[in-house]
């Protein structure tokens, strides 16, 4: 069994991290906007109510990011040129509808995002589009306290509904909400929550997951209604997590903590919630509200596949204090003495992504999608500017060999794999350039100081050889690069 013909080879970026244009086209704010780069971004992603606001002693990289506002044409250019067949972006909620209360869409938001999907479509580019990418405008924040407030499930109903229509035979692949599971995490990035002072934190987090869930629900019954071509996809940020040691308690750690992502997506594939969830809420006294209608919902409209990022494997122990930790996972992982890191803390571990395809594909028996994977590495160009990125092109090499042993050897339906930020794009973590993942770098600082020029690095030979040949090749010698392809 080898990679189907049609698999899907692509990459992946989020508007709120390549678009900028931040109050251009009537766009209105939203929560990842007001993050700085810096020290600080930790406390505002923490979610506090005087953060809403651009302070003056701040940079905000997302006013701007690669501004593919202005240079999106360019960038699908180069994308066809690596041979994409599929281009998995994100729309902005708030350049749609600008309060995300509003009356009516915003007309010129609307038809940006349609010249991208035909220009796209005009280099047979397939668009899989994610309809709410940490996205939370402003206005749904500070008036309604975001998704803590069950009237966030109409406003994203009608705003999936204004979408699937205006995009209707322009898009098929569609995802509702990426890696939901942040929510529990990092709750003002993945709902914009903040949190008021005496709330029970966990019981405000599971019930605005709980509206999240329906809401998605009402886009996946209304994509079908609107197109019945139409597919769409949960997302879950993923990564297994491994026993430190074979003691017992050590595993029960391991499968808690992989039910705390697997719980959302139980929902969105089985179209109910799993009892070990309903559980933990009666047992930790967790008020969750949910109406009969809700629960209707929820098992009307399971996904058609699931989808999820992989940049890492996770270890735990129920004694993660006799342990060193690494620094770099945002949920919190202790160190494992078996993976090398990258220059951020990621431990690196392509076997674990073959783990986890396999442990969804026997959970959920649907088709699976990998949406994220990639190195964050600083790049550093020779002398005629020339990036030699062999580093990535390993890292993603021994990845692609995992989920082709996971189709080939293991029998995984998986639909296609797009490579986390194929351009240069600000880290959502950081907020740093630097922290760079595209086969084409970007000419752009930390600061933002910088031309926006585009140029390929070795990786975007790479990486054009290996969809060309569907993955057999995935070999780095005798590249085609052209002498001079530093200045082009």
């Amino acid at each position: 069994m080898a990679l189907p013909d049609n698999f899907l080879w692509g990459g992946a970026t989020a508007a709120n991290q390549t678009e900028g244009g931040a109050l251009a086209g009537g766009r209105g704010l939203a929560n990842i906007d007001m993050m700085p780069c810096g020290p600080d971004r930790k406390k505002v992603a923490a979610g506090t109510m005087e953060m809403l606001e651009w302070q003056e002693d701040y940079y905000y990289p997302a006013k701007e990011a690669i501004d593919m506002y202005n240079h999106y044409m360019e960038d699908i250019q180069l994308f066809a040129e690596m041979g994409f067949k599929v281009y998995r972006m994100s729309l902005s909620w708030s350049r749609i509808f600008p309060n995300g209360d509003d009356e009516q869409p915003n007309e010129e938001g609307l038809a940006f995002y349609e010249a991208i999907f035909k220009e796209l479509r005009k280099h047979g580019i397939e668009p899989l589009v994610t309809i709410a990418h940490f996205d939370v405008p402003l206005n749904l924040i500070k008036n309604y306290g975001s998704w803590r407030n069950r009237q966030l499930i109409d406003l994203y109903a009608r705003y999936a509904r204004t979408v699937l229509t205006r995009y209707k035979g322009l898009v098929n692949y569609w995802l509702t909400i990426n890696e939901i599971n942040i929510l529990l995490h990092q709750p003002f990035v993945g709902g914009g929550i903040v949190f008021q002072e005496g709330e029970n934190h966990e019981e405000v987090k599971y019930q605005a997951a709980h509206h999240q869930l329906v809401a998605s629900a009402l886009a996946t019954q209304i994509a079908h209604e609107i197109d019945p071509k139409n597919q769409v996809g949960c997302m879950l940020a993923g990564g297994n997590n491994y026993p430190y040691t074979c003691r017992p308690e050590d595993y029960q750690e391991a499968i808690n903590r992989d039910r705390e992502g697997y719980f959302f997506i139980d929902v969105q594939a089985r179209g109910k919630y799993p009892n070990y969830a309903l559980k933990r809420f009666e047992r930790e006294n967790l008020n969750i509200v949910m109406t009969e209608e809700d629960l209707d919902i929820l098992a009307s409209a399971p996904v058609d596949f699931v989808s999820f990022s992989y940049y890492s494997s996770r270890t735990v122990s129920a004694h993660p204090e006799d342990y060193e930790h690494t620094t770099g996972n945002i949920f919190g992982t202790i160190k494992n003495p078996h993976l090398p890191s990258t220059e951020w803390g990621w431990q690196i571990d392509p076997l674990g992504l073959r783990n986890s395809l396999n442990q969804m594909y026997d959970r959920y028996q649907k088709p699976l999608f990998i949406v994220e994977n990639g190195l964050g590495a600083v790049d550093v160009p020779d002398s005629e500017g020339f990036i030699d990125d062999e580093y990535r092109i390993d890292y993603i090499r021994q990845h692609i060999q995992a989920f082709k042993d996971a189709v080939e050897i293991d029998g995984i339906e998986l639909l296609g794999y797009t490579t986390w930020g194929c351009v240069d794009l600000i880290a959502a973590s950081t907020g740093q350039m630097s922290k760079r993942y595209g086969f084409i770098h970007v000419d752009r600082d930390d600061e933002g100081n910088g031309t926006m020029a585009r140029t390929k690095k070795k990786s975007f030979y790479w990486y054009q050889q290996v969809i060309a040949s569907n993955g057999e090749d995935l070999s780095s010698r005798n590249l085609p690069i052209p002498v001079k392809t530093a200045v082009e």
